[in-house]
């Protein structure tokens, strides 16, 4: 039996159009991850990690590469668009696979407006005249008709602003080097990886606590899985690009965390002792030892590069909309294309995506609402993946016998991240998770109840078998 669910064909009615390249789908990639996405949680990590924040993103990179391989697994049997709705589909059965698209809704819609709002703050901050609220929603206007006009035309503009951020990225890297071969380093260069020793000795335990919150700058590499049926040369690429992403960004994470804390005069006990101080940590870094000019270049990099994470953001929201209309999870507006563009799904993410930045960004604690949630649907869906390679693989043996290390160990490892970084969320972030997938269920069971009372049991998947809302009903 093959192992391989074929896509939609390109230029069929309704389906996507293929144009993506490999450098594309890692330029989608790394523009919803942010070459420069610890900045603003710098301070916070180095207070947690006792200073060992360089080991916090080694440790974070390994832990996010097992969810990341499992990405690459289920992409390469499953070449869809829904990402982990469609492996959750193929791998446990309809409803999981309903239940993971769920979740994973929560957070492409919901991350796209973070971004937005961290764009219309720099923005602000720069132009203080303009409210912060007019420039995020200037900033969702102009991606939105960027992803309306074709994925094309949007990686290609993706790809300038992402050499622009790593253009910024690298003058503070070269200006950072050139001040500690100048002057040195504020502690001992092995210090980001063993601690500044200003909170005690070195804690592994500490540094796990600051993973749960580093792994959260990870989160977008898995976008790329959604662009499955816009690629040219098989989903194989997408695989690759998929594993790409994360061992870049996690290269580039490590050296700017490492720079920034040989140069930061401020020590992990001085942070943890006043968390005022904390977002601004990395900036303050800058300033006093390089300039002002770098923290000036460093906020507009942020401030356009978060927009142009948003767009990247919306567009794989968009793409999750129209997968889950086409199985009928969604109403069937949002599956309709043009010019294989999925615009009606693409308006739908962009009109809800405004609604909450703009929410957010009129209220004082808007982003602290936000970020507090945005995290649980992502986790959840990753920790529905794992279970998806586990089903597919090894429980239904779709690939033949299994390879327990690929098919078990591994799921089973980043399983265990994602399950521990959930158990870690704040409060209020697990209530409105808990929320959200109860909504969910309500819809699956509703859904399921509509089927029978038609009688057709469920969908057919794209392998011409009848689906269940049980394991292994899309068989």
């Amino acid at each position: 039996m093959s192992g391989t669910v074929a896509a939609e064909p390109a230029g069929a009615p309704g389906g996507l159009r293929r144009s993506l390249g490999f450098r594309d789908l890692v330029v989608y990639g790394l523009l919803f991850i942010a070459p420069m996405a610890p900045v603003g949680i710098f301070g916070t990590l180095v207070a947690k990690s006792h200073g060992a924040v360089a080991l916090v993103y080694v440790v974070a990179t390994v832990a996010m590469g097992f969810t990341a391989y499992s990405y690459a697994q289920m992409v390469r049997v499953v070449p869809q668009a829904g990402s982990v709705f469609a492996y959750a589909r193929k791998g446990l059965g309809e409803g999981p696979g309903l239940i993971a698209g769920w979740m994973a809704m929560l957070d492409y819609l919901l991350i796209p407006a973070v971004a937005y709002l961290f764009s219309g703050i720099a923005m602000n901050a720069l132009v203080p005249e303009v409210s912060r609220w007019v420039w995020t929603a200037l900033a969702v206007v102009v991606t939105t008709l960027l992803n309306l006009w074709g994925v094309r035309t949007a990686a290609r503009v993706g790809f300038a602003v992402l050499l622009m951020e790593i253009a910024v990225l690298t003058v503070f890297v070269v200006s950072a080097v050139t001040v500690l071969v100048r002057d040195g380093a504020q502690r001992g260069w092995w210090a980001p990886f063993v601690g500044d020793g200003s909170s005690g000795g070195f804690s592994f335990a500490a540094v796990l606590s600051a993973v749960s919150v580093a792994v959260l700058s990870y989160l977008g590499f898995d976008a790329i899985a959604s662009f499955a049926e816009e690629v040219t040369g098989g989903s194989a690429r997408v695989a690759r690009a998929v594993l790409f992403c994360l061992g870049l960004t996690g290269v580039l994470f490590l050296a700017q965390t490492y720079l920034a804390e040989l140069l930061s005069p401020v020590s992990a006990a001085e942070l943890a002792a006043d968390p005022g101080l904390q977002g601004a940590a990395f900036y303050e870094a800058v300033n006093g030892s390089v300039g002002v000019w770098l923290h000036d270049l460093i906020a507009v990099s942020k401030a356009v590069g978060a927009a142009f994470a948003a767009l990247a953001g919306q567009a794989a929201a968009g793409r999750l909309l129209f997968a889950m209309a086409r199985e009928r999870r969604l109403p069937s507006l949002l599956a309709r294309t043009s010019g294989g563009t999925p615009r009606p799904a693409l308006l739908v993410a962009a009109v809800v995506t405004l609604v909450a930045a703009v929410w957010a960004a009129r209220r004082d604690d808007g982003l602290d609402h936000l970020v507090s949630v945005v995290d649980i649907g992502a986790l959840t869906a990753f920790t529905l993946l794992h279970a998806s390679v586990v089903g597919w693989f090894v429980v239904r043996r779709m690939a033949g016998p299994p390879s327990w290390w690929r098919h078990l160990v591994v799921p089973v490892l980043g399983a265990a991240v994602t399950v521990a970084v959930i158990v870690a969320a704040s409060g209020a972030a697990k209530v409105v998770g808990a929320v959200w997938l109860a909504a969910g269920l309500v819809l699956l069971l509703v859904q399921r109840g509509r089927r029978d009372g038609e009688g057709t049991g469920g969908s057919v998947d794209s392998g011409g078998s009848a689906g269940s809302d049980g394991v292994g009903g899309a068989a």
